[in-house]
């Protein structure tokens, strides 16, 4: 974020950016759609009263951190609240995704679409290559199989692609 804006500025711009994504993480972890507004809303609340702490790296995951933090706690607070009976310990009706949590799935999809921008912007050959192994998580039998080619030199240019994805993630780490 820009330090040139102002702190209404920078809520109005998450709020836009977020706004739904913050709604469907507390959608999915609530399943319940007014009090899915409520965390909402808090959760932008909180960014609010922290952004001047906040660095402006890694915004999308760091929103979603505070939008499952806010679940969880209102998740906690109506557990203490519920009278449980008889068959409240059997069944779980709130089974987990089996990628995990709201936030780490939120992660991985940010990762992974990162991989995909890297790997297309190698040049021919690799860019391919790249995609197929790294981001299709193909083995090189598999790409050369698919593509007619020796597997010497899939394994090669695998080897390139992997150089040449270092360095632009050097770069970034770097900046």
């Amino acid at each position: 974020m820009e330090c040139k804006q102002s702190r209404e500025e920078q809520l109005s711009a998450l709020i836009d950016s977020y706004g739904n994504l913050v709604f469907s993480i507390c959608y999915k972890m609530t399943s319940d759609y007014f009090a899915s507004e409520d965390l909402s809303q808090e959760t932008f609340l909180s960014a609010y009263k922290h952004l001047s702490e906040f660095d402006g790296q890694y915004e999308k995951a760091w929103i979603c951190r505070i939008a499952t933090n806010k679940c969880l706690d209102y998740l906690n607070s109506a557990g203490r609240r519920m009278i449980p009976t008889e068959d409240a310990g059997l069944e779980d009706s709130r089974m987990p995704d089996a990628r995990g949590t709201p936030e780490s799935i939120c992660l991985e999809d940010e990762v992974k679409a990162t991989l995909l921008a890297r790997c297309q912007s190698l040049k021919p050959p690799y860019d391919e290559i790249a995609k197929a192994y790294y981001y299709d998580e193909m083995d090189a039998g598999e790409i050369a199989l698919q593509r007619g080619m020796k597997l010497k030199t899939v394994q090669t240019q695998i080897y390139r692609a992997r150089s040449m994805l270092r360095k632009l993630y050097g770069k970034e780490k770097g900046a």
